[in-house]
């Protein structure tokens, strides 16, 4: 399998008045091409630092991010921005719609951003839609949709780009169990079906263990969840 993303001793320290508050303490990790990895860690452990740094929007304290050969701490505020746009799907906890916007078009909006076709655009979102299973949803507002459909939502746009790389915060932290199970199973199926690199950060350990590799954010490291001590990390 091939590197698609490696972490060299990723630090990442907020100021709080004159307080330091480190996050992360010199993280390494290796992500080969299409594979799914897992983070797991109660609130506050560093998960959504974690990929925030990973989508460049924001710039750690120590250590290097690449992604496909690319160094992120080496780009320029522009560059930036098209890396994120060309390589980047994000799935958010709390979904991200836009409420002026339908179902269609909350769907298409990537795509546009990247300068595809309208055609071609078209054609991706509403087979995204088919097979999440809301084609017949597209002229709908986000706000007629029940939160287990608004995130299919969000996963069909986060897909429509087919970027290579899939970074999902808690996207089942919103939903209720048999709901979440049906989301993680479409976001799994779709993204092994283009071979693309997933991210997730949760709280929950039946989530992680779906996951090809499940890590742990442990102090500031990133280790293997079996190798945290029992009772260390809550989790379900």
């Amino acid at each position: 399998m091939d590197e698609f993303i490696r972490l060299e001793n990723l630090s990442k320290v907020y100021l709080q008045g004159e307080q330091e508050r480190p996050v992360l303490r010199g993280a390494r990790l290796t992500v080969g091409a299409g594979e799914f990895v897992s983070v797991r860690g109660r609130s506050g452990s560093g998960k959504s630092t974690l990929l925030n740094l990973l989508a460049g929007l924001d710039r750690p304290t120590q250590g290097e991010i690449f992604i496909d050969g690319v160094c992120l701490g080496r780009l320029t505020p522009s560059q930036l921005t098209r890396f994120r746009r060309d390589t980047l799907g994000f799935v958010f906890q709390f979904f991200n719609l836009i409420p002026s916007l339908t179902v269609l078009e909350n769907v298409l909006l990537p795509a546009e951003l990247t300068g595809m076709k309208a055609a071609e655009a078209h054609a991706r979102a509403h087979s995204l839609l088919e097979r999440v299973g809301l084609a017949d949803r597209g002229p709908h507002f986000p706000d007629r949709l029940s939160g287990g459909e608004q995130q299919r939502v969000a996963l069909a746009r986060a897909l429509i780009h087919e970027p290579r790389l899939i970074l999902a915060d808690e996207p089942t932290g919103n939903l209720d169990r048999a709901t979440g199970e049906e989301v993680m199973d479409m976001l799994m199926r779709l993204a092994r079906e283009k071979g693309t690199t997933l991210v997730l950060a949760t709280h929950s350990r039946r989530v992680a263990s779906l996951a090809d590799r499940h890590l742990s954010l442990q102090d500031g490291q990133l280790v293997l969840d079996g190798d945290v001590p029992p009772g260390r990390l809550a989790g379900d």
